[in-house]
């Protein structure tokens, strides 16, 4: 059976290597919309002197429909005030304007309204990232945001506002958290919550690094602190979660966790975690059926490059770039170590191949955080999108091959190699940024992916797709019934008027502690319609779709009760 799968996934392949050499087809461009679209929203890291490591890694962003009208709004986690006096028995201060939380409300002619204060979502605590599921099945997306000595849950009560339940649910957490994400791991119908952790650290621990000279101080490498145990909520059903780390085998105290992406890598329909460490090896925990996980990276060949090394394993994705119905790994390190791109060989391993596929020479000398395949120019592969800057604002001074600023990279999918054409997307990839997380979804429903990339310190770039809708499309919008409303864990088969197969995976984690758009994007090329649709539900349900029509945004809601 795995054979035959493997060898139906060769073929797939080449198909998509055939596909991949034609013309490049018409030019997409992105344009930075965000002072159009009346952003106005600048992330404050508050940074001092002393250089407290926090200041250098938020923030992220998330794309839902908080509001239910069909249109993305957006969310930006934001740090807090701070000073070089800080010690344990002080709290980042929040109150001011300039470090709240940002919810902009998509107006629907290209303009966002800011309803943070109407919403509820100002926050309280020096945040970074975000998820967000509809951990209620109550057909609202409810938000949980993540931030140093804990977290807050939101639930959405509908009516434009949110409500924090964090202390009834019991998901505040602690510590240092970074990205977090909603799964339904044991199936039950219920989407649960993983948390990322990054460092055991605190304020009164935070080392002198770098030269002793004026200017010279920098941020301290990982490698000075001890890692932390992720955190795994299950959640109960009556409004509350259990906190089953330990017995799920996800706590492992060594792991220095800063993104986390979600997919049945072995295809035996249960959820998989992949985890990306900073500095450390990366996790993948298998899910064995029973409540608990198996890290298996070092057998399945993802926790460290082709050389046995470690990497700072920052932003990460699951998802089937190359078509063959097995999900690949991508995950983003900082410059000289080059991004880590596995291939599922669809035998529960996986083949580094960073520098076959053209990924290594491309980004060398690149520091990548939010990333993400996404076909951003529907020609039916998954190209990947990275945002970019160094940790470091000292690293000039000390390796001048590198940059602290970035533009953010496009990786055109050309089967089995990816080419940097970045330098043909528009202005806004000719820009210099601290880049961090990135979110991804249509925010204008026009039928091309738009993204929206955090930076640290500054403004956000909104990057309207303009011209990806020349090709065809289709986006998918699943309603659980008997799975999660959320259809989260869903696995989706397209086969294209041609033949062809792509595959998808329902989920809003990945990239870094950001959100992205739940409904699920195809592109269609020259396709004026998918031949079928196969449609794998959470509950185990297997729905058939057949003949649909592209260039629509189809709502699919899951058979039964």
């Amino acid at each position: 059976m795995r054979g035959a799968a493997v060898a139906g996934g060769v073929v797939a392949w080449l198909a998509a290597v055939a596909l991949a050499q034609a013309p490049a087809g018409p030019e997409v461009r992105f344009t930075d919309v965000a002072a159009a679209s009346r952003i106005t929203f600048r992330h404050a890291a508050s940074k001092t002197p002393v250089k407290f490591l926090p200041e250098t890694m938020g923030g992220g962003a998330a794309l839902f429909d908080y509001d239910g009208d069909g249109r993305l709004d957006l969310f930006f986690a934001n740090g807090a005030r701070i000073d070089e006096g800080m010690t344990s028995g002080r709290m980042p201060e929040k109150r001011e304007p300039q470090y709240w939380n940002r919810l902009y409300r998509n107006q629907g002619d290209g303009t966002f309204a800011d309803v943070t204060e109407k919403a509820g979502l100002t926050g309280a605590r020096y945040d970074f990232g975000a998820a967000v599921g509809d951990y209620d099945n109550d057909g609202r997306a409810d938000l949980y945001v993540t931030g140093y000595g804990g977290n807050t849950l939101y639930r959405n009560q509908g009516d434009g506002t949110f409500r924090d339940v964090t202390g009834r649910a019991g998901v505040g957490g602690g510590g240092w958290s970074s990205s977090a994400g909603f799964f339904d791991y044991d199936g039950d119908g219920r989407l649960d919550l993983f948390i990322c952790r990054y460092l055991t650290w605190s304020w009164e621990a935070n080392l002198y690094c770098g030269e002793q000279k004026p200017g010279r101080r920098a941020y301290c490498h990982p490698d000075n602190y001890k890692g932390i145990g992720n955190l795994l909520y299950r959640n109960q059903g009556d409004g509350t979660f259990k906190d089953v780390s330990r017995e799920a085998g996800v706590a492992n105290p060594e792991g220095k966790s800063l993104g986390v992406a979600f997919n049945d890598f072995d295809r035996d329909g249960r959820v998989d975690v992949f985890v990306a460490n900073d500095s450390v090896r990366q996790f993948l925990y298998r899910n064995r059926g029973d409540g608990t996980f198996e890290d298996v990276a070092l057998v399945a060949g993802v926790g460290y490059n082709e050389d046995g090394k470690t990497f700072a394993g920052m932003g990460a994705d699951f998802n089937d770039y190359d078509n063959d119905g097995w999900p690949d790994i991508f995950d983003t390190a900082l410059g000289n170590e080059m991004y880590a791109l596995f291939r599922n060989q669809g035998d529960g391993t996986f083949n580094y191949l960073t520098n076959a596929s053209g990924v290594g020479e491309a980004t060398l000398l690149r520091s990548g955080w939010g990333a993400k395949f996404c076909d951003y120019d529907n020609d039916g592969l998954k190209d990947i999108f990275v945002a970019q800057g160094h940790v470091l604002d000292t690293i000039e001074q000390t390796a001048p091959s590198l940059r602290y600023r970035e533009p953010p990279l496009m990786l055109r999918n050309a089967g089995r190699r990816f080419a940097d054409v970045s330098a043909r997307l528009g202005e806004v990839f000719a820009g210099a940024y601290a880049a961090r997380g990135a979110a991804f979804g249509d925010l204008d429903n026009d039928g091309d992916l738009d993204i929206v990339m955090a930076t640290l310190d500054g403004p956000p770039v909104v990057m309207r797709n303009d011209g990806g809708n020349r090709r065809r499309w289709l986006i998918l919008d699943l309603v659980g019934t008997r799975s999660n409303r959320d259809a989260v864990g869903a696995q989706v088969k397209l086969v294209g008027a041609a033949g062809g197969a792509q595959h998808q995976f329902v989920s809003t984690a990945s990239s870094y502690q950001s959100a992205s758009d739940r409904r699920v994007h195809f592109g269609l090329g020259a396709d004026e319609q998918a031949r079928t649709i196969e449609i794998r539900w959470p509950s185990g349900a297997v729905q058939q779709l057949t003949g649909v029509k592209a260039n629509q945004i189809l709502r699919v809601v899951e058979p039964g009760q």
